[in-house]
């Protein structure tokens, strides 16, 4: 069914509060806060994907589909899985979170697409299947790559471990969605340039 609330700057930041404390808590002492939010719109079950980054370089991204879990649950849990269990990298540790900067994409459901050209660069997500193999890319990676709609096909047929041209394949199951993408440092960015321009330039507590 995927979520379909859209989110409030409010929820945003309470959604990566959660997922810092998170962090915070499990990669002290190996176990997830207690608790949940109070806020129906973050209990509501929805699927996410959590990436972190380090001085703008990925350092992890893990994420799921499946939305039968409430949002913060799957938040705390997809924020672990990317700080000690991607494979492309090494676990963090507790000394490495102040360099962190933590990235959600809350997640609409998977929508097959008959033809391909349907992709929309910038819009779309994509899944791509094909028997065991599958590979997903999120909608800000071609953005951020400045890729065209082929070569994000392309990409994400890769990741896949899947030929390029894959996706161009009638045996191939591409899928598309959307997702509401936010990061500490956007919304710290937008709420510095909502400030009149003398207050914007004060130094603020962290």
């Amino acid at each position: 069914m995927g979520y379909d609330h859209v989110l409030s700057d409010d929820e945003k930041r309470e959604l990566l509060r959660i997922a810092r404390a998170t962090l915070r808590e499990y990669l002290a002492t190996n176990r997830m806060p207690p608790g949940s939010p109070h806020r129906e719109s973050l209990i509501a079950p929805g699927g996410a994907f959590v990436s972190l980054h380090r001085h703008g370089d990925l350092r992890g991204c893990i994420g799921t589909f499946a939305d039968a879990t409430p949002l913060f649950r799957t938040v705390q849990e997809m924020a672990v899985a990317a700080a000690c269990r991607d494979p492309r990298f090494d676990p963090l540790g507790p000394e490495d979170l102040a360099d962190i900067d933590i990235e959600i994409s809350v997640l609409s459901s998977l929508t097959p697409v008959p033809d391909p050209a349907e992709v929309e660069v910038g819009r779309h997500g994509v899944h791509v299947s094909r028997g065991r193999s599958r590979g997903v890319l999120l909608p800000q990676v071609a953005t951020e790559h400045g890729w065209d709609h082929d070569t994000f096909l392309a990409q994400t047929c890769r990741k896949a471990g899947l030929p390029e041209d894959a996706w161009r394949q009638t045996d191939t199951i591409v899928e598309v969605f959307s997702a509401q993408v936010f990061s500490e440092k956007s919304l710290t960015r937008a709420a510095e340039a909502s400030l009149p321009a003398a207050d914007a330039q004060k130094p603020h507590s962290a």
